[in-house]
């Protein structure tokens, strides 16, 4: 069975909030709930100042819409049946181009002067906008191509010259609460492609698409927002990286070099490639950006319940899947190298959220000491690391992108030593944040206390360290 997604948010977000107040869901414009004038309730209203200047300039102080004179006036400089009707304030039987055009019948019944006194056109309101909104929805129809989708946000960029004088013609001339032309305009896009396209919400924040118009070059943009996957995953080998990591030697380039064998990668594999590539080919996706909380180092296992992730699909040709489906493709496909599980819908938020969780952590350990032990007193004096907190230097391995800092973690308990010899074993939990491996080595005192320290400054060398468990939720 599928499963809608949850969908992406975009909190990201960028410059749509600048066209995109467009009165979303809604296929006719908003008008203030001012009463509208029947032709019935008309006063007449004139000035004497109703003359033409020159034969070319009406030099009339014409009074706002809905009044007669109002509307004559706005169609005498030339506004289109579309702005007649969102400016005149007139309840029609027709939305839109048929109510402007209703509109106007009455007028030029009104004023049999009025169709020859015409002085513009094009459009003073739009500039002849909504000519092109058949031309317009086609293109979109066409971007959209078989892109699976359920909801759409969809914004205007019109030219600000055009925007300012609209909105001085419509304050002075318009009916109160008359629609501005940016939300006039995508209404009209989103009614015609609402007959066309079924099954469409249209949205104002977190949409399957997000649909961008110029105004003034008709070029369509659409942006396929991504989806968001949350889940565990287990690390069950070593000198594996959590990330892709570009080849040292060509830096990751498309073409790759005799080094890396041509793959552009220092590792043929990563988590993200193992997980990722699956759900990236479940739903048609363009690509998939990595989102841990934490990562441990390339040599080190992740066991337990396993890291938190957040998995980013980008451009997803489908938003449908079975996640028990996935889930099982991604195991086979990582099969004694990672696995995961809790795999669920996510959405942005929860990036941020695994991003900055300072969950505890729990560790074990194996190292090698120098020199003669004697077992009762190493086990008493690592006992007592227990409970302390620690002062760590910014390690030397992580000195070139770790800023120089000295950071305060606590070592929450410390438990099951098991001395072999010249090697120890033994399980810490600690504060997020912890360097481990300097726990034990010191990395030269940076970091204080330690084990080297309380074994009597015996120099101690990581074997290896496992994850056991992340401590969240």
């Amino acid at each position: 069975m599928k499963e809608d997604t949850h969908k992406a948010d975009s909190d990201d977000e960028d410059s749509w909030a600048l066209y995109a107040d467009a009165g979303y869901g809604q296929s006719d414009e908003e008008v203030d709930e001012t009463p509208m004038i029947t032709p019935s309730e008309e006063e007449v209203w004139y000035d004497g100042d109703d003359f033409e200047f020159e034969g070319a300039t009406i030099n009339w102080d014409a009074p706002p819409c809905p009044a007669p004179l109002g509307i004559e006036h706005i169609i005498r400089i030339g506004c289109c049946d579309f702005c007649v009707q969102r400016l005149s304030g007139r309840r029609t039987v027709s939305k839109g181009e048929e109510g402007g055009k209703e509109i106007r019948k009455e007028a030029y019944q009104r004023n049999s002067e009025l169709e020859s006194s015409i002085k513009n056109n094009l459009c003073p309101m739009c500039e002849n906008l909504f000519d092109d909104i058949d031309n317009i929805v086609t293109r979109i129809i066409d971007k959209i191509g078989e892109v699976d989708h359920s909801t759409i946000q969809l914004g205007i960029h019109l030219p600000k010259d055009l925007v300012e004088e609209e909105d001085r013609i419509r304050t002075r001339h318009g009916s109160p609460g008359s629609a501005p032309l940016k939300p006039s305009f995508v209404s009209q896009i989103q009614s015609k492609l609402s007959n066309l396209v079924n099954e469409v919400t249209y949205v104002k924040e977190r949409p399957d698409l997000m649909i961008l118009v110029d105004g003034l070059t008709l070029m369509v943009e659409v942006d396929i927002r991504p989806v968001f996957m949350y889940g565990r995953y287990r690390k069950l080998i070593r000198n594996l990286p959590q990330t892709r990591w570009p080849c040292r030697a060509c830096r990751g380039r498309a073409q790759g070099c005799e080094s890396c064998n041509e793959t552009g990668l220092q590792y043929p594999d990563s988590v993200q490639d193992l997980i990722g590539e699956p759900i990236r080919l479940s739903l048609g996706a363009e690509d998939t950006s990595f989102h841990g909380m934490g990562r441990e180092d390339i040599d080190v296992r992740c066991l337990g319940m396993g890291r938190p992730f957040v998995i980013e699909i980008k451009k997803p040709g489908t938003r449908l899947a079975n996640l028990e489906e996935i889930q099982k493709v991604v195991n086979e496909n990582g099969v004694d190298k990672v696995e995961i599980n809790s795999l669920r819908w996510s959405d942005r938020r929860e990036v941020v959220k695994v991003k900055e969780s300072r969950s505890e952590k729990s560790y074990t350990i194996r190292f090698k000491v120098e020199g003669a032990l004697d077992e009762e007193t190493a086990i008493k004096a690592i006992s007592s690391l227990s409970g302390v907190e620690l002062s760590q230097e910014t390690p030397k391995r992580v000195a070139h992108r770790r800023a120089a800092k000295n950071r305060k973690r606590k070592v929450v308990s410390l438990s099951d030593i098991i001395v072999e010899e010249d090697e120890i074993q033994f399980s810490v939990r600690c504060e997020a944040g912890t360097y481990v491996k300097e726990l034990v080595h010191s990395d030269e005192g940076r970091t204080v206390p330690s084990v080297r320290s309380v074994l009597g400054d015996k120099e101690c060398t990581v074997l290896w360290l496992d994850v056991e468990e992340i401590h969240y939720e």
